[in-house]
């Protein structure tokens, strides 16, 4: 029996050696460790979209010694916005990255208190206000910020190519799209899909239609969130009761759902948003016809980098389909299946996207 009670002291004991040997936590507060914090939206760290692609950015910067301290906090509720920016402003990390549209007012709210922290805000610009809105409930900012950096991205220009490629490989004569919340960050994406596909049937005297979005209108699907991969099976499967054989979700992992839906039935190919989702979610590389690229993580190491270099600037920094920060992503399997005279027309209308002799509002005729 003795024997028997020695075995939780080997215990304690080997758990006291191995925290012992672990990593010592990182002293914020000394100016030769520089520490960055990410605060999540809605949809999690591993939402294979703009979580996940601005915690990749901090990653690398870590892998690349620029920073000492990099952590992030999930927000579950759009209530966990302050708290979690607060919990890493009492840490005294140096930058704090927030996620999102949605969480422009608690950003600017904490980014006047502190003049001192820098922040950068995914998806997010200041001034925000509009005439009659209440700074700091309505809206962050009336002026641009010295210690905030908005990091904007032309996605419509990389959802044109999309729209025009689904345009193109359709075999129904119907795609679709849908959004989780109703933001100008989601809708974008949707208004540039919709262009695409219009501006193919004008080059080919085609009528693809769009379902779930119409930009004349403003209206389309939403689901209303970003988590719920039911949502994303149920709508993809609506859509499809549609004639519908080719979607764009753009709402973070709800789209995972859609892409489930796709593989059990084949009945449909998915276009990913933000990260490659051939990358990003392997097990659905079968119907992944290609992704929408939203280079969060590349805008979020260059911040940090401007950070370490003393050389961070608060603003607005929009990235566009001309440096790269926003594309269409290969067609990996699907490559064969994608006519090269598309694929050309394709690398054709990216050229003109970037010289500006094609833009979505002129497509639009908006």
């Amino acid at each position: 029996m003795k024997k028997l009670y020695l075995i939780p002291a080997i215990l304690i004991a080997i758990t006291m050696v191995l925290v012992a040997c672990g990593p010592a936590p990182v002293d914020c507060t000394l100016p030769e460790n520089i520490c960055v914090g990410q605060v999540t939206d809605l949809g999690g760290i591993d939402d294979k979209s703009f979580n996940a692609s601005a915690w990749l950015g901090v990653q690398n910067a870590l892998d690349a010694d620029l920073i000492q301290s990099g952590k992030y906090l999930e927000s579950q509720a759009q209530s966990d916005y302050a708290r979690n920016i607060q919990q890493f402003l009492d840490e005294s990390d140096d930058l704090i990255i927030t996620v999102g549209f949605l969480l422009g007012v608690d950003t600017a709210t904490a980014a006047n208190a502190n003049p001192n922290t820098s922040f950068a805000i995914v998806d997010y610009a200041y001034p925000d206000c509009w005439p009659g809105a209440v700074v700091g409930t309505d809206c962050g900012s009336d002026t641009e910020l010295p210690n905030v950096r908005g990091l904007m991205f032309q996605t419509d220009d990389a959802a044109f190519l999309a729209g025009y490629l689904a345009a193109g490989m359709t075999q129904t004569g119907k795609v679709g799209t849908f959004g989780g919340i109703q933001l100008p960050t989601v809708t974008i994406f949707m208004r540039g899909y919709e262009a695409g596909v219009i501006y193919y049937n004008q080059q080919h005297g085609t009528s693809v239609e769009v379902i779930g979005w119409n930009s004349a209108t403003g209206e389309g699907l939403f689901t209303g969130n970003f988590e719920s991969t039911d949502d994303g099976r149920s709508f993809a499967t609506s859509l499809m009761q549609e004639g519908v054989d080719i979607i764009m979700p753009v709402a973070g992992p709800v789209g995972l759902g859609s892409a489930a839906v796709c593989q059990e039935t084949g009945g449909c190919l998915i276009i990913g948003v933000d990260s490659d989702w051939y990358d990003s979610a392997p097990e659905y590389q079968s119907v992944i016809l290609a992704s929408v690229l939203k280079r969060i993580n590349v805008a979020v190491y260059n911040t940090i980098q401007d950070l370490v270099n003393g050389t961070f600037t608060g603003g607005t920094i929009t990235y566009t389909i001309a440096d790269g920060g926003v594309d269409l992503s290969p067609y990996h399997d699907f490559e064969s299946s994608v006519p090269a005279d598309l694929q050309a027309e394709i690398t054709q209308i990216k050229q003109q996207l970037i010289d500006g002799t094609l833009t979505v509002d002129g497509v639009l005729g908006q």
